[in-house]
């Protein structure tokens, strides 16, 4: 297995690739058609120890997060969280266009963004689930990266760090914005994870799977359907109002129902048979969905 180069922080990433130093210690932002040529050196395999955000056209190639591979031909947008492995063949970027940004958490110190960021879940989504963007979206987000880019290669000063954080915050906002119209508009692609989705988790929960007794988590249903938990919650969430979670909970719930109606089991036989470690948990959660408990509703 290739060996995964982890890359601490922008300055290292910079001295890596032969760009100009740091402008700004916590920050970075590049055109593409800017890079050198990354040296011979340069890894194949890394992780960041800060976020990232790319604006790509024209790669060659392939870019790999975590297991999933995408081709940027099109001109897509991709982010990454820190300790996230991104893999790429070499002389991936020669003749690309578009934009990086990089940035440490420790940019966003004392701003709303540093409580914020994680609610943005595009972070962890799978490169797979990259955000296509219209002309006029991609020119809108240009816009910014232009704006953070001029910032960049001003003389540091008080203004500094606000004028950054207030660009990085709105581009924020517009990739969630589009992401929510990707998930209406591209019906075909998110209805079909949908009905594979109630395939799935129908099966886990027939008398039949080989997972019985086991309650399912988000985690193996996402892996299962080769995407990332929080897209799948996202893209279930658009399309149903349900999260994965709500959507588990409901089946365990059916599955139970018919066993206490469709039995003589005892509560805790029920509950062990669906996966509960402690029948308790089990009442708990029949009587939060439900407003009976297992006993009331058997009766």
């Amino acid at each position: 297995m290739e060996k995964t180069y982890h890359i601490k922080t922008v300055h290292d990433l910079q001295r890596l690739a032969g760009m100009e130093p740091n402008e700004h210690p916590l920050f970075a932002v590049v055109r593409l058609e800017d890079l050198p040529e990354l040296p011979s050196s340069y890894p194949t395999s890394m992780s960041y120890g800060f976020y990232s955000i790319g604006l790509k056209r024209n790669l060659k190639g392939y870019v790999k997060y975590g297991r999933q591979v995408y081709d940027f031909q099109e001109g897509l947008m991709a982010f990454s969280a820190p300790n996230q492995r991104v893999s790429y063949e070499n002389d991936t970027a020669v003749g690309a266009s578009g934009w990086l940004l990089f940035f440490h958490s420790e940019l966003l110190a004392k701003h709303p963004l540093a409580d914020t960021i994680h609610k943005y879940g595009f972070f962890n989504y799978e490169v797979s689930e990259a955000l296509h963007l219209s002309k006029k979206e991609e020119g809108m987000i240009e816009s910014i990266f232009e704006n953070i880019h001029l910032e960049y290669h001003q003389p540091i000063d008080k203004y500094s760090k606000p004028v950054v954080l207030s660009n990085l915050e709105l581009l924020l906002t517009y990739c969630d914005r589009f992401y929510g119209r990707q998930f209406i508009t591209r019906n075909e692609a998110d209805s079909d994870l949908l009905n594979r989705f109630e395939k799935e988790i129908r099966y886990r929960f027939s008398e039949g799977s080989s997972t019985d007794s086991k309650i399912p988590s988000v985690t193996d249903l996402a892996g299962q359907l080769n995407v990332s938990p929080n897209y799948l919650g996202d893209s279930l969430k658009m399309l149903t109002g349900k999260s994965t979670q709500e959507h588990i909970h409901f089946h365990l719930i059916e599955k139970a129902k018919q066993k206490l109606i469709a039995t003589d089991k005892s509560i805790a036989e029920i509950a062990y048979e669906l996966g509960f470690e402690y029948p308790q948990y089990f009442s708990r959660l029949f009587k939060e969905k439900t407003g009976f408990t297992p006993k009331e509703f058997r009766k």
